[in-house]
């Protein structure tokens, strides 16, 4: 197993923002000047090689399907010429591995994972609980690793989080921008309806503390349990409450679901959605009618406006939309951020001319990237690296979400 540097923070932030500059997609597969020419193609049996555990199945497949759909095009756009690390150019191998939606077989998968010598950095679980029993087995192991999922605590306390990344947005930027829009619709009270768990447990703090500050009553609060039962009470709860509208704090398939049991318990007042909620399952025809005119807070991937330009990100963003509709039939908006996991690792590697694992953490900790999701700007003291000037405002129209602010 490669050992990890003793002394991470020899590497300057300076230096990295230096090296990172301008660092994209087309960046991390090699196009960096000199070495275009020195290295032109993969050197055999040189791998970069990345586990990712995904909830391929049980109730996080609604979001571990796409990342892995997304992961797979990425990696291989990145192996059309390979990663530049030092003098070679290494491919990209992604293992991608089920853990069921069960996250003591996430934490299984990431050890026997992280107890191989030839794995240097791992991604995955776009679940809260998942991420959170792989968070020690890659503290432990000294295993950087590339959380998927919403939850502000996957990335905090920053002392027990030293080798862990989270690049979903954190609950307080999401927030901020709900209670804005609320309060600019003229809304005077919400309930807020939030699934068990550590997702649904950030959003409370976050919708509590945002939308004091934008001087919007909080009416009442409900738990969604998990699964589909239970869903009705917790609907008439929340209409009980007789508020101007409601956020649901969950991620899909739950979010779809609390919007129908909200409008057949008769709520018929302005729906809010938290970037988790952002599926194709969502847009299924079962919850069309349910979510036709609700809002979302998401990333600018949703809407493509931001990124699709010129830019290296942006043409790297259309490739993606494109082969995923080529592959799968449709692309629904969802944020890749399997893909921009994948371009961070990657990035760390060919900054640090190196592929072991206390170097790859380091740059990690200092890297500035525009993501096929949106930017990110993690620091030695902030893992979450998503720019909240990433996030913006959507609104589904005729059955698609379509940029509203």
């Amino acid at each position: 197993m490669a050992t990890p540097v003793t002394n991470p923070c020899v590497v300057t932030r300076r230096g990295v923002l230096a090296a990172a500059a301008g660092t994209l997609l087309l960046g991390a597969c090699g196009r960096d000047g000199g070495r275009e020419n020195a290295v032109t193609r993969p050197a055999p049996g040189h791998e970069l090689v990345v586990g990712a555990t995904l909830e391929l199945s049980g109730p996080g497949a609604a979001l571990g399907v796409l990342q892995q759909r997304a992961l797979a095009i990425s990696a291989a756009a990145l192996n059309e010429k390979g990663v530049a690390v030092g003098n070679l150019r290494r491919t990209v191998r992604v293992e991608v591995l089920d853990n069921r939606s069960n996250p003591r077989l996430a934490a299984q998968q990431a050890t026997e994972l992280g107890r191989r010598d030839d794995v240097h950095a791992l991604l995955g679980a776009t679940l809260a609980e998942t991420s959170m029993s792989v968070i020690g087995v890659a503290q432990k192991l000294r295993l950087p690793f590339v959380s998927l999922a919403f939850g502000d605590s996957i990335a905090v306390p920053l002392a027990q989080r030293a080798f862990v990344y989270k690049v979903t947005p954190d609950a307080g930027d999401v927030a901020r921008r709900l209670a804005q829009l609320v309060s600019a619709e003229g809304l005077r009270q919400v309930v807020l309806l939030a699934e068990d768990g550590l997702h649904g447990d950030s959003g409370v703090r976050a919708m509590r503390g945002a939308l004091r500050t934008a001087e919007v009553g909080l009416a009442r609060t409900v738990r969604l349990p998990t699964g589909k039962a239970g869903l009705a009470r917790a609907a008439e709860q929340a209409v009980a409450a007789r508020a101007d509208g409601a956020v649901v704090w969950a991620t899909a398939p739950t979010s779809g679901a609390a919007a129908r049991a909200l409008r057949a318990a008769g709520h018929d007042g302005e729906l809010f959605f938290d970037a988790g909620a952002v599926a194709e399952e969502t847009l299924e025809t079962a919850n069309l009618a349910a979510v036709e005119g609700a809002y979302a807070v998401h990333p600018s991937s949703l809407g493509g406006s931001t990124i699709a330009n010129s830019s290296a990100t942006g043409r790297a963003y259309r490739d993606l939309v494109s082969a995923y509709i080529r592959a799968h039939g449709s692309y629904r908006g969802f944020a890749p951020y399997a893909s921009d996991a994948l371009l961070l690792i990657s990035t760390a590697a060919r900054l640090a001319d190196s592929v072991d694992r206390g170097r790859l953490r380091a740059y990690l900790q200092n890297q500035v990237t525009d993501g096929l999701a949106g930017m990110y700007s993690f620091t030695p003291i902030r893992h979450s690296g998503m720019d909240r000037h990433s996030l913006g405002v959507y609104r589904v129209d005729g059955g698609a979400w379509n940029r509203f602010s």
